[in-house]
């Protein structure tokens, strides 16, 4: 289709410069002083979707940050593709590290992306992919060219669980229904090797505290004969895996779903350097679960990481005391048939029991998610692959993140629709990182490639 092609070659320009407005507003939803631009990003949005065509443009308010919703519905006959994605973004934090302002984009050239990179926060995760879709849809409503309904709800609280959209889905499932959802929040294996993600693992995150005597005190005084909280934490938490990388937790690994050697096989066949992995993260050798290759940790085995970890005098120069208190906050990654509720249970009462009564513990819950997997003989999976193949000229390879989207799983409870995750990012992409970025060949690519899966998905639909 000659025209979608024109259409981004004639106004590129001007996708990129509203992108980078977009990426110019803070909006980090996990830190209360940023309030303000949180709520002006979703405004943003809105403003964006109203000037693309948009009907019924809103900003529905929610008990923390509000949801975008708008719509096109050009005939109830069709079928109705819902899109999502957000518009909060992760903690810049360390700011030290970023080669330029996390809020100030840049367009830089890269080997990996030699038209050029955006770098900013959510550069990749997730504005510049969800604005893809806004842009297609623009593509589609000036050229005359929409093929069937589609509906908005971009949501400002994915990066802190999500926490509210939940009820939103529940509350307004009319307003929602839809054949098919398609999230563009996840990556591709490469430029050349197109894929689409079919599974995602769930999420239990938590906070755990250490405690032990009521202040800080002399180590000299006190060492050897009080127990230091930061020692027994990591002594605890080391106690977690085994010499064979085996999470220890009692029961964690009941309801794991394993796959067959035909499906580790068919896995095998997604094209992979593990020599480049190790040189693009300057790694002298990998580390993970023994008995599973590195795509397999990645994707089919759950985890458990230390995502963060502090306690005591971490200032300039020395102070040498035994602190009062430890922290960590602690992430599971969990995989089909793993219940983010039965996973956060097991583990309080595991790392609970394992402490030393020298010490007290508490165990916080902070957010989860339910584990995905999408079939790829359903419609909506043939039409992005279909789409995918007509844009990069060769088939996606079907592929499984180590990712969590958890309102994934509750769009499947809820709505009884499947998600397709068709996104567009690289794993060198730094998401979550210092110096994120987004290839403007990925952002184009995105823009050209959505209209394909409407084009085909409706003419699919009409066939069925």
């Amino acid at each position: 289709m000659k025209y979608i092609n024109k259409y981004i070659e004639e106004n590129k320009n001007r996708f990129l410069d509203e992108l980078i407005e977009l990426l110019k507003i803070p909006s980090i939803s996990a830190d209360p002083n940023y309030k303000k631009d949180v709520f002006s990003c979703a405004e943003a949005v809105a403003d964006s979707l109203k000037n693309a065509g948009a009907d019924n443009v809103k900003i529905c308010p929610t008990a923390g940050y509000p949801i975008v919703y708008a719509d096109m519905i050009i005939d109830n006959s069709l079928p109705t593709v819902l899109i999502y994605g957000h518009y909060d973004v992760q903690p810049a934090d360390p700011l030290e590290l970023w080669e330029s302002g996390p809020f100030e984009p840049i367009i830089k050239k890269t080997e990996i992306h030699p038209d050029g990179a955006i770098f900013a926060r959510g550069a990749c995760d997730d504005k510049g992919q969800f604005y893809m879709h806004v842009k297609a849809f623009e593509l589609m409503m000036s050229t005359n060219t929409l093929p069937c309904n589609i509906k908005f709800m971009i949501e400002g609280e994915e990066e802190v669980g999500s926490e509210n959209l939940s009820d939103f889905v529940v509350s307004n499932k009319d307003k929602l229904s839809c054949d098919a959802i398609l999230i563009s929040d996840t990556g591709i294996i490469s430029n050349t090797t197109p894929s689409i993600t079919t599974g995602l693992k769930g999420l239990s995150y938590l906070e755990v505290e250490v405690t032990g005597p009521n202040r800080d005190l002399h180590s000299g005084l006190y060492g050897g004969a009080v127990a230091n909280p930061i020692n027994i934490l990591c002594e605890m938490i080391a106690s977690m895996k085994d010499e064979k990388n085996h999470i220890t937790i009692p029961g964690f690994y009941d309801k794991v779903l394993e796959l067959s050697n035909e499906e580790r096989k068919k896995m095998a066949l997604a094209p992979f350097s593990l020599d480049e992995y190790k040189q693009a993260l300057d790694l002298s050798d990998i580390h993970g679960e023994d008995g599973y290759s590195t795509m397999e940790r990645v994707g089919i085995r759950p985890t458990l990481d230390v995502n963060g970890i502090w306690g005591g005098y971490i200032g300039e120069g020395a102070k040498t005391v035994i602190p009062s208190k430890a922290f960590a906050k602690i992430s599971m990654r969990l995989v089909p048939n793993q219940s983010d509720e039965e996973i956060t249970k097991l583990f309080t009462e595991y790392f609970k029991g394992i402490a030393p009564k020298s010490v007290s513990v508490s165990v916080n819950p902070h957010h989860g998610g339910e584990p995905y997997v999408a079939p790829t003989d359903i419609l909506a999976y043939r039409a992005a692959s279909e789409a995918m193949k007509e844009t990069f000229g060769k088939e996606p390879v079907p592929v499984r993140s180590g990712g969590s989207i958890p309102i994934v799983a509750l769009f499947e409870k809820e709505l009884n629709v499947k998600s397709i995750l068709l996104g567009f990012g690289l794993d060198s992409d730094a998401i979550h990182s210092p110096n994120e970025h987004y290839g403007i060949f990925n952002y184009l690519k995105g823009i050209e490639t959505i209209p394909y899966f409407f084009k085909n998905f409706t003419r699919m639909f009409k066939e069925e």
